[in-house]
């Protein structure tokens, strides 16, 4: 089979398409890690972030019956780690996150499924690292991209994997926007409060002035 026969036969089917897309979003954010210099204080409150993240996960709101739920703020502290250190840490921490929810809670329908429902969104959140250095306005502007990431990763699986839940005579695509866009929507909005009171700046500083007494 050449080259091109294998590249129509992989377009032919929504899974293996999907699957090349998911591995070469894992392989640049692996690129992306692997330009870390990872300090103790950073490997610290990585550490710190993960395990606060994974607290508020199990405080949930709303939960959905097919996965998916509102909770305190679990983003927050994935976002704070992508704001203090940039994109790169952030993505390392989301991954690291992913990992533990899905071992706590899994869901495992396909192992595309499982990549774009656990590592793939919450490393999403580390896109908000691009944006650090903007006012909080342009901070929050980063947090709704990063979150709308995360969302079309939830919404890739609900479309490919979940589409069996749809009511009769819906379409996939409008019932995963509906289903992952009601849960999402929410915690978007409860992590951009949070992040719109928090003093962004100020906790920036004091890491990295505790980044150089290091």
């Amino acid at each position: 089979m050449t080259f091109n026969e294998r590249i129509a036969e992989i377009t032919k089917s929504p899974i293996a398409l999907f699957a090349l897309l998911g591995v070469l979003l894992l392989i640049f954010v692996v690129i992306k890690i692997r330009k870390i210099k990872f300090t103790t204080q950073m490997i610290t409150l990585v550490g710190i972030s993960v395990a606060l993240a994974t607290v508020l996960q199990l405080i949930t709101i709303i939960k959905l019956p097919q996965g998916g739920s509102v909770t305190a703020g679990s983003m927050v502290p994935i976002v704070l780690i992508a704001l203090f250190y940039g994109p790169e840490v952030g993505f390392l921490t989301g991954f690291l996150f992913g990992i533990i929810n899905f071992i706590m809670s899994p869901f495992a329908l396909h192992p595309v499924q499982v990549l774009f429902d656990y590592p793939l969104p919450f490393m999403a959140i580390g896109i908000v690292g691009y944006f650090r250095s903007r006012n909080t306005k342009g901070i929050l502007i980063g947090v709704i991209l990063a979150m709308l990431a995360r969302f079309a990763c939830h919404f890739i699986s609900g479309v490919v994997f979940f589409g069996s839940y749809a009511p009769k005579g819906t379409s996939v695509y409008l019932y995963s926007l509906l289903y992952n866009g009601s849960y999402m929507s929410l915690e978007a909005l409860i992590t951009c409060v949070i992040i719109g009171i928090l003093p962004i700046k100020r906790l920036s500083k004091l890491v990295i002035k505790q980044t150089i007494l290091d």
